[in-house]
């Protein structure tokens, strides 16, 4: 079995125990982004499977696009990143 090379590691642990692989992510061509898939993005980038340029170049996010996940994310917990949870988590 030949494994493609990738930079960056192939797995990490997560502080709850579990481990992430890049198979755990969206695939690249995603466009429906629902929370879930927003979640394994944020949790890739914020433990070090991939960089957030490697998200931004994968993904087509723009810096301002995976910023507020990451922002909503970090403040809310991953329930601030449904579409329909913006306007409460919304800061002023």
């Amino acid at each position: 079995m030949f494994l493609k090379k990738v930079d960056g590691p192939r797995a990490v642990k997560l502080p709850d125990g579990s481990m992430m692989t890049r198979a755990d992510l969206p695939p690249a061509d995603t466009r429906r982004w629902v929370a879930s898939r927003k979640a394994a993005v944020v949790k890739a980038v914020q433990y070090g499977l991939i960089s957030d340029r490697q998200a931004k170049d994968r993904y087509s996010l723009s810096d301002e696009e995976l910023a507020e996940w990451i922002t909503a994310a970090t403040r809310h917990g991953m329930d601030a990143l449904k579409t329909t949870q913006i306007q409460k988590f919304r800061q002023p």
